[in-house]
């Protein structure tokens, strides 16, 4: 199949591609204007084992200047995982970014899918549509998002219904994913980087908060069976993991495995998030047969090992 990861030089999407290009059945183009500032900085590292694979094809260029009647000619597949992340960011003058990133950009792609003959359009979105909840939550839950951030998801995904008609929709939620190449405004990433260079953790919030993790392995696992599996379309899909945790829980585990001891600095309440999420993901194991392998304690040592070897 032809294939387009929008955000390919990502978190989520350089893994992604990574995978679709391992299977050797694909053509991925990568599509990603390094429009986030840690991106610029990471440059093409998060690439680095795929970017001249013969299957491959990057386009560094702003979305919103694309011609896409012309890129989508013969593509079967769009997974549209581009957009500016993070809830703390998105406050203030910020969410004008948000708002070109994650729906002007999207609502672009939508009207060229319109004439494009493609098979699936799959919406990366998150938990943060959900807000602050009680329990499993499942996609026909309410939504009420607690942040900017999640409201330009939110939008994201209500452009999708409206383009639904004419254009294969699928939309994936993920739950808080992690993992080697992890953006590092994200808890874990930070938690390792302070741990290895014995300065205080950061710890926004009183640290009970709990998150439904997801390791990024699962997470593209999820996202590639969307390709190949029957009635997808029209479908929002949870993607969690495989076991929920505190951040102190989360801190605790580090702390074993690094063998060091962490130091708190305490850094301010939690503004715009909720203080638990967790998903439920049975539609997911219905639907693409998914089942999240990897333990949070296997899933942290991974990261762990990936990043002390990057800030050696």
């Amino acid at each position: 199949m032809k294939i387009i990861v929008t955000g390919a030089a990502g978190f989520i999407g350089s893994h992604l591609c990574e995978y679709l290009l391992a299977s050797g059945e694909h053509e991925v183009i990568g599509v990603d204007a390094f429009v986030r500032e840690e991106l610029q900085w990471i440059g093409t590292k998060n690439m680095d084992s795929f970017l001249n694979h013969p299957q491959f094809k990057m386009i560094t260029t702003n979305m919103l200047l694309i011609d896409w009647k012309k890129l989508l000619k013969d593509v079967d597949i769009i997974y549209h995982l581009a957009g500016i992340p993070g809830v703390r960011s998105s406050w203030g003058t910020d969410f004008q970014s948000y708002v070109e990133s994650n729906i002007l950009a999207t609502q672009q792609l939508l009207e060229a899918c319109r004439q494009a003959s493609i098979k699936k359009f799959v919406f990366a979105s998150t938990s943060s549509v959900y807000g602050e909840t009680m329990g499993q939550v499942s996609e026909d839950s309410p939504l009420a998002p607690l942040a900017p951030y999640g409201v330009s998801k939110l939008t994201g995904e209500h452009l999708c219904r409206v383009y639904s008609q004419n254009v294969p929709i699928v939309i994936l939620r993920f739950f808080t994913v992690y993992g080697p190449r992890q953006r590092s405004d994200m808890a874990f990433h930070r938690f390792i980087k302070q741990l290895l260079a014995d300065d205080p953790i950061t710890l926004i919030g009183d640290g009970l908060q709990s998150r439904d993790f997801t390791y990024i392995s699962d997470c593209v696992e999820a996202i590639a069976a969307v390709a190949s599996a029957p009635h997808v379309i029209g479908e929002t899909i949870n993607i969690g993991g495989s076991e929920r945790a505190t951040i102190i829980q989360v801190i605790r585990t580090l702390e074993l495995l690094t063998g060091k001891k962490a130091a708190i600095a305490p850094s301010g309440s939690m503004h715009g998030e909720p203080m638990h999420t967790w998903a439920n993901i049975s539609k997911a194991r219905r639907l693409l047969q998914y089942e999240p392998k990897i333990s949070l304690k296997t899933g942290l040592a991974k990261e762990l090992a990936y990043f002390s070897n990057l800030y050696k």
